[in-house]
């Protein structure tokens, strides 16, 4: 089942980078770095398949996070341990069954990648008691949207069209963990989850200063 949905994400929009199908020539550590992101992403959605109670949309998958990774909103700091001691984030929270790799060469971060909104998600889930196997990241546009002109280091806001070839990947995302709600973060997956006439929970993007509503949101939707 979720081989199958990995394979479902290599048909992917021009213009966009596939973490999991694509290497990033200039900035990958070694060729086989896709083949890792794929692995880091079936051991993160198999540990939670059957389990999960929440379901946490974003818009796009970014270069300090999923780009390296091959996971929603997860960076390789994480990955690698960096936020243990001032987050209390700690890479088991994010699988157990395979030892985390970067993919990205040191000389770029050496501590690796670290995203904003993946540090707020993660530490606002470990500092208010949620377990995080109850919770699966993902994003309206599975691919990283990247601008042209900056290179693969850089972020852009999906197109439309970029947000209507995601859909496919959305419902699939849905089938997968039926049951669990769905928790739209930003107002872009607001409308995606309005799009697919899903039932869904809206909440601040915990980037651009929305970092405490996002926290307090995110306890009053979890411990009620």
């Amino acid at each position: 089942m979720i081989n199958q949905f990995i394979h479902s994400l290599k048909k992917t929009p021009a213009g966009l980078f596939n973490p999991w199908y694509h290497q990033d020539r200039e900035n990958d550590l070694f060729p086989e770095a896709p083949a890792v992101r794929r692995r880091q992403l079936e051991t993160y959605l198999s540990e939670r398949l059957n389990r999960a109670k929440f379901l946490f949309i974003a818009e796009a998958l970014g270069y300090q996070g999923g780009h390296f990774t091959g996971i929603a909103m997860t960076s390789e700091r994480i990955l690698l341990g960096h936020q243990r001691e001032k987050y209390g984030v700690d890479p088991i929270h994010v699988f157990k069954t395979l030892v985390p790799q970067r993919t990205s060469k040191p000389e770029l971060i050496d501590q690796g990648m670290s995203e904003p909104t993946a540090t707020i998600m993660w530490g606002a889930l470990i500092d208010q008691g949620i377990d995080p196997y109850d919770v699966v990241l993902w994003n309206s546009v599975p691919w990283h949207p990247y601008n042209s002109k900056k290179g693969m280091l850089s972020n852009r806001t999906p197109l439309s069209g970029e947000m209507e070839a995601g859909l496919k990947h959305l419902k699939n995302i849905l089938a997968l963990f039926a049951g669990a709600k769905v928790v739209a973060v930003g107002r872009k997956c607001e409308q995606s989850m309005a799009e697919l006439g899903v039932e869904h929970i809206g909440v601040r993007h915990p980037a651009n200063g929305g970092a405490p509503k996002f926290r307090s949101q995110l306890s009053g939707l979890y411990h009620t």
